[in-house]
């Protein structure tokens, strides 16, 4: 679910070149002290400090380049998603550092309870097509695509691929979101 990654989306569907810059786990430790909050991704401008999270990140691009609603009650509609994948993140990421046995029980866990729960208030949330906020792609839907993408994968240990299957409007998202040109180009380059 890489935060960073939703980032080079947007940046990529924005049409703004930038650096990829991307850190190797071997250097991170002696670079954290220098992000502003610890943690990645960090976004730097010409003439502007550092900043960092990736809602923060995606909302900047997004103000920037149409792919954040001008309307604001629009725009905290998209903002609410937005940190209800967070949430999910928060919830999942635990898990990632967890031995096989304390995985197993935990992920069977939120299988049973949170993630359907996560995925239900997504859905009703989600009140158009083919993406969050209607015709037009969003920062929003790259978030929703990074989350769903990473479980629909089958690559998480105990959580099935299936887990969101019975949710078609975040499913319909992320699938909207794979098959856009954009977001294909950007694929397809790397």
């Amino acid at each position: 679910m890489s935060r960073g990654e939703e980032c080079r989306l947007a940046l990529h569907l924005a049409g703004v070149d930038f650096d990829d810059v991307r850190i190797n786990a071997t250097d991170w430790p002696a670079m954290k002290e220098q992000t502003p909050y610890g943690g990645l991704p960090v976004l730097e401008l010409p003439g502007r400090p550092a900043f960092a999270h990736s809602n923060a990140i995606l909302v900047l691009i997004g103000r920037r380049h149409g792919l954040h609603p001008a309307d604001d009650f629009d725009a905290a509609l998209h903002e609410g998603m937005m940190q209800h994948v967070e949430t999910l993140r928060a919830v999942v990421s635990p898990t990632l550092r967890m031995g096989d046995v304390e995985k197993k029980v935990a992920r069977e866990a939120l299988v049973a309870g949170f993630l359907p729960a996560w995925a239900k208030a997504a859905e009703k949330n989600i009140a158009s097509a083919p993406f969050f906020g209607g015709k037009a792609i969003h920062v929003v839907d790259l978030k929703i695509f990074m989350a769903v993408r990473w479980f629909s994968g089958g690559k998480v240990d105990h959580i099935p691929a299936t887990i969101f299957a019975d949710y078609p409007r975040l499913t319909g998202v992320h699938d909207a979101v794979r098959d856009h040109a954009g977001v294909k180009s950007w694929y397809a380059k790397s």
